[in-house]
């Protein structure tokens, strides 16, 4: 938690805005739902919003920098012995298990996934969110074992990675929509993840990202 005074002031004023945001968004609909509704909602003023959030779609998608973070933490943190692939993996399940907030299978988390599914604008925006990550763990992965931001190898094994993620999310929140139990969704979703990764690592053999100690 910051210590300065004026940090821990704008966090929580951010944090306020995201959740006003995200009840009015859930509550009615992200496109019927205005700027100025959400500032008086968060008891701001609309420019405040906007110095916290250049557009609607970030209220909704908050979380997305807390979770590039974790992954570059999980990459940048792991064993000389771990190769990257299975890093991504480990971090998978420990998110799970803690129950982040972006694998938490819960009443809250089914209605943000509905919230999206009824947004165009939400499900352009999970797109393009979706192609910057591949961009983000591509150069993440590169950095992780020396080499360049451009190397193949790495854009392959992100664009791996971020595909069995979605597959695992989608059909983790498929699960729960119809079963309404938490636990069967995230062994759903460490079933796939698992599942993948060995598809990662049979793609990437050879490759320093899915075996460590290799140039």
């Amino acid at each position: 938690m910051p210590t300065d005074r004026r940090t821990r002031k704008r966090l929580v004023t951010r944090q306020a805005i995201s959740d006003a945001a995200t009840r009015l968004f859930i509550a009615r609909g992200f496109d019927d739902v205005t700027v100025d509704e959400i500032a008086e909602a968060a008891d701001v003023g609309r420019m405040t919003v906007f110095n916290h959030f250049p557009r609607k779609e970030d209220m909704f998608f908050d979380r997305d920098e807390e979770g590039r973070e974790k992954l570059l933490a999980a990459l940048r943190e792991r064993d000389a012995n771990v190769a990257p692939i299975e890093a991504i993996r480990r971090l998978a399940h420990r998110v799970a298990t803690e129950e982040q907030p972006y694998i938490r299978f819960f009443p809250g988390s089914q209605n943000f996934v509905e919230t999206i599914e009824k947004s165009p604008t939400l499900i352009a925006r999970a797109r393009a969110i979706r192609d910057e990550l591949a961009q983000f763990v591509a150069v993440a992965l590169a950095d992780s074992v020396g080499r360049e931001p451009a190397d193949p190898d790495a854009h392959l094994a992100a664009n791996l990675v971020l595909a069995t993620w979605t597959v695992a999310f989608i059909q983790a929140h498929r699960v729960y929509r119809e079963s309404h139990d938490a636990e069967k969704a995230k062994s759903s979703f460490l079933a796939v993840i698992d599942r993948g990764t060995r598809g990662q690592e049979s793609a990437m053999v050879g490759t320093p990202y899915a075996q460590a100690g290799l140039p």
